[in-house]
């Protein structure tokens, strides 16, 4: 058992707290990973604020990491104790019938177990002053060292600095993967980004990777739009700079709509708008954002009988094991960005000041 500090949320809505934490062996079949770094992602605050249908307290959150495995279980081949790896949200086990079809990435192997915050086996590897704690998307990278099952980790050049590629194990990839392999942009398109955070400005980098010849940023924060414009924004505009609905403002600026649009910001008022921005006969939106437990979506049937298509993302379409070292390949060739997405770097126990400076848009 090793002991260590993690940030664990002891309930909901109450700031993270810096504990000694019992990390025990992992079993067959699981890696104990030494997290180096983490990053803090809108998912983590939404746990946290307890509207998550799906959250469990005591937990330890996390899930945008890099570390060393420390040791492997029994069975386990693909890893071995000094290995650099990324811990997966999404799992690849490459035998169920997800993992098996090329349409998807959502590995389903372990998904229960990781919905109810436990190992595979139903139990958790964590304790903290004698009580059970919850793992948190099978990753919990709030902790100095955690466990994963052997299907959720990514094995990644050791040369890879891992306070920057930990963003490729969520926010970056989604984004980039949302518009490289889910609505597959095509050269000359035009594009709509709906909310320039992370994710949004991983989007407007993979728009620009595929070629698109116009995109357009859309956020109400105007501090975001020369970020936005690094990444490859052809223009940015405000909603509340206009009299009109936002998707009737880019259907005049576009001549009718834009090929692709994408909402990355989980607020179902604007997923509606992104999918009316579309234009007619071949517009296709993405939805990237996660939006609130319970909430529906709606528009007029007829905006999707007239030739727009509503699509969704997770983890931007990568099946994870194969493609996340990739990714960072493509970074390290530098292909794609990352250094550029890190706007703070702070020690562990400033965690709680991190959440405040993503809630703040800074």
């Amino acid at each position: 058992v090793i002991k260590c500090k993690a940030a664990v949320a002891w309930e909901a809505g109450k700031p993270l707290s810096l504990e000694e934490v019992e990390v025990a062996p992992p079993k067959a079949h699981e890696v104990r990973i030494k997290i180096v770094a983490t990053a803090v992602c809108h998912t983590d605050a939404y746990t946290l604020s307890g509207a998550d249908p799906e959250g469990c307290f005591p937990v330890i959150l996390g899930h945008e990491g890099a570390g060393i495995v420390e040791s492997v279980g029994e069975g386990v081949t693909k890893v071995k104790p000094g290995d650099t790896v990324i811990p997966l949200y999404i799992p690849q086990c490459g035998e169920c019938k997800f993992c098996k079809n090329p349409k998807t990435n959502l590995c389903q192997k372990i998904r229960i177990t990781q919905g109810k915050g436990l190992m595979p086996d139903g139990t958790s590897r964590f304790t903290c002053k004698g009580k059970q704690i919850y793992h948190f998307m099978g990753t919990s990278t709030f902790s100095e060292y955690t466990v994963v099952a052997d299907i959720s980790v990514a094995k990644i050049d050791a040369a890879a600095p891992l306070d920057k590629v930990c963003l490729l194990g969520c926010g970056i990839s989604t984004g980039y993967g949302a518009a490289v392999n889910t609505a597959k942009v095509e050269p000359g398109s035009t594009c709509a980004v709906f909310g320039l955070g992370g994710v949004g400005l991983a989007v407007v980098m993979g728009c620009k990777v595929a070629g698109a010849s116009r995109i357009i940023g859309i956020d109400l924060n105007k501090d975001k739009y020369a970020k936005a414009k690094e990444f490859g924004a052809t223009e940015c505009i405000s909603p509340q700079d206009f009299k009109k609905p936002i998707q009737e403002v880019l259907a005049e600026m576009t001549d009718g709509g834009v090929d692709y649009s994408f909402e990355c910001i989980g607020n179902v008022g604007v997923m509606r708008a992104a999918l009316e921005a579309c234009h007619k006969g071949w517009g296709v939106s993405v939805i990237v954002g996660v939006a609130a437990a319970g909430q529906e979506i709606s528009t007029r049937p007829f905006q999707l009988v007239t030739g727009r298509t509503w699509k969704g993302t997770a983890f931007g379409g990568w099946k994870s094991v194969d493609n996340v070292p990739k990714l960072v390949t493509d970074y390290m060739s530098k292909k794609i960005k990352v250094d550029e997405f890190v706007t703070h770097t702070l020690p562990f126990d400033k965690i709680n000041e991190a959440f405040e400076l993503m809630h703040t848009g800074k």
